[in-house]
């Protein structure tokens, strides 16, 4: 017997605004308690995966792991990049009247690239589907590019078979990119727009721009970049394993047993610094008041935990948050800390190019920055070396460093060269501050 709220499957391209509404009333009494035969089992149990990620129905704004311009920064090294202008081509309408979106993501669900209309730019802008906006489940709840990274298949999804009430007047279509010689999922493909936009060939045009992808893609060859779980490799709990932080500077990396670096947010480098900081470990709502304050959510953090684990593998562990038994965390603040331990200072010069994490704004990070470059210039100025401090002073941590420059004119004197040299680069800082 047919339930009584259960949605004519039959209207969803003949009458989609009706469909739409009984489809909305079905997801209400599905929430409710009462599930209806309009969802599948997988689209049901997507959605208590994503609730009980702290997605929220009434009202959720996807997670953002970059802003627009870093994550058009990315898609232009990304792998996917030559094959963009082609599925532009075949897919997208960027005329006046275009409706619907094309959107490409990487391999975790975050948006690389959006093409479109201005007006369908703006309805997306509304739902924060920007690039840099993370689309996966956790990201943002059940949708069409969740879904096909999750079953691995095409995906298509209308009005309230999403999970969040803000998306019921869309429909999206997603495909994953597959890797045409290693099979590796490299993106998804999706075509996003109104819910009257929807045809029954919206899932045949996204196969074929995925089969043109993959063509692409394996007339250019075998790509010699390893993908970040290929690279770093999955470590598992209780094997000896060495995660190697690369925290000094604004390119955070990650290297799991002397394998490629992976580059990571910096999001996450500061979530992976703190856990460094503290043996014992922290609960997600500690993460959550150290990186966001008083506004800290641990669903956010719980979220950033599940994309630290899908890029480095079980490195953490949770409840508390820490790193796993048997993996070993060094970084390269740790060694110049090290080598300022074992008095070997022109060793620990060398090792520091640049402050920790120096573009985070975060008060427990910016604590740890100070604290290892007030180690690394005080140790300096009490050298005695007037080599060392001349190079102290020329770096970008010690140029604005007086006691040092004073220290370098009492072992120099006023013609030394090295003196005269750090004496200009701080008149020229100081003109620089004062215009």
């Amino acid at each position: 017997m047919q339930h009584a709220l259960a949605p004519d499957p039959g209207l969803r391209f003949s009458s989609p605004l009706e469909y739409a509404r009984t489809l909305r009333s079905a997801q209400d009494a599905t929430l409710a308690g009462s599930p209806d035969p309009a969802f599948s089992p997988s689209l049901l149990e997507s959605w208590r995966r994503s609730l009980a990620l702290g997605i929220n129905p009434e009202q959720h704004s996807p997670v953002h792991l970059h802003d627009v311009s870093e994550a058009r920064s990315l898609g232009a090294g990304h792998r996917l990049a030559s094959v963009v202008p082609a599925l532009s081509q075949m897919l997208a309408d960027e005329s006046a009247a275009g409706r619907h979106l094309l959107i490409v993501t990487d391999h975790l669900g975050e948006v690389l690239w959006r093409v479109g209309s201005g007006s369908a730019l703006r309805q997306a802008d509304s739902l924060e589907f920007v690039e840099g906006a993370d689309w996966s489940e956790s990201g943002i709840g059940t949708n069409a590019i969740s879904e096909a990274l999750i079953t691995g298949g095409p995906a298509q999804l209308f009005s309230a078979e999403h999970l969040v009430r803000t998306h019921h007047d869309w429909a999206c279509t997603a495909a994953p990119i597959r890797d045409p010689f290693s099979g590796e999922i490299v993106g998804v493909l999706d075509v996003s727009g109104p819910i009257d936009t929807v045809t029954p060939d919206s899932l045949r045009m996204v196969r074929c721009g995925v089969r043109l992808a993959e063509e692409l893609l394996r007339s250019a060859g075998p790509t010699a970049e390893l993908s970040p779980r290929a690279a770093v490799g999955l470590s598992r709990p209780g094997t000896a394993s060495t995660l190697f932080l690369r925290l000094l500077g604004d390119k955070p990396t990650a290297e799991l047993d002397g394998g490629r670096g992976v580059p990571i947010t910096l999001r996450r480098a500061e979530i992976l610094a703190l856990l460094a900081s503290r043996t014992q470990g922290w609960s997600a709502e500690e993460l959550a008041y150290q990186l966001h304050g008083e506004d800290g959510a641990a669903a956010t953090i719980r979220t950033e935990m599940h994309r630290i684990r899908a890029v480095l593998g079980a490195v953490v562990e949770p409840n508390p948050y820490r790193f796993a038994a048997g993996v070993t965390v060094v970084s390269d603040a740790d060694a110049v800390a090290g080598y300022l331990r074992a008095g070997r200072l022109g060793e620990a010069l060398a090792a520091y190019p640049a402050r920790l994490l120096n573009r985070s704004n975060n008060l427990a990070v910016e604590l740890m920055r100070d604290e290892l470059n007030e180690a690394v210039a005080a140790s300096v100025r009490s050298s005695g070396d007037a080599d060392l401090i001349s190079r102290w002073c020329a770096s970008d941590m010690g140029s604005c460093d007086i006691a040092a420059a004073s220290a370098l004119a009492r072992l120099t004197g006023p013609e030394d060269a090295r003196f005269q040299l750090v004496r200009a680069r701080m008149d020229r800082i100081d003109r620089e501050l004062r215009a």
